[in-house]
């Protein structure tokens, strides 16, 4: 159940019927829908990447569904690139597995921690992402939706990982 902090950031109008669509076509393919996002911490500079997307509200980690015949790894590394043009230079760690209610009752999302990476080229908007960059831990974007604060939470301040996301 969506708590009310959650509110700004559901999908009504278009882009809700489109989510709603989206996941009845994968409830007929698919029993149970599998997607990764990953936290790309520079160590560096202490900051995240971040992306907004074009069709829901909110900053978020960058990351999308894994594909048949792909590992999760592997969807993570694909996602990357397409969303941040970002590309892992080492095996990134999975620190939790989330049920991700708020989107299906059979969606779950693998959550890998990225500190090992190259940043090829700053991501220009395109049809998907409207905007990406880095955030510094201490100055985080305004809309950053709460399950990413979540996750941010568990991995700098040790909060026990939620098991949804």
């Amino acid at each position: 159940m969506a708590s009310d902090e959650e509110a700004p950031f559901r999908q009504t109008g278009w882009a809700g019927l489109r989510a709603r669509l989206f996941h009845l076509y994968f409830v007929l393919r698919r029993p149970m829908t599998l997607g990764v996002r990953g936290l790309i911490h520079d160590a560096a500079t202490n900051s995240v990447f971040l992306i907004r997307h074009t069709y829901v509200p909110g900053w978020q980690l960058p990351g999308g569904g894994v594909e048949v015949g792909e590992t999760m790894a592997e969807a993570l590394a694909r996602e990357l690139y397409e969303e941040g043009n970002i590309q892992i230079t080492d095996a990134p760690i999975l620190k939790s597995m989330h049920f991700n209610r708020r989107a299906s009752r059979r969606d779950h999302v693998g959550f890998y921690l990225v500190e090992h990476f190259s940043h090829t080229a700053p991501k220009l908007p395109d049809h998907e992402i409207a905007e990406a960059g880095f955030f510094p831990l201490d100055r985080l974007p305004e809309g950053t939706t709460p399950a990413t604060l979540r996750r941010i939470a568990e991995i700098f301040a040790n909060v026990p990982a939620s098991p949804y996301w």
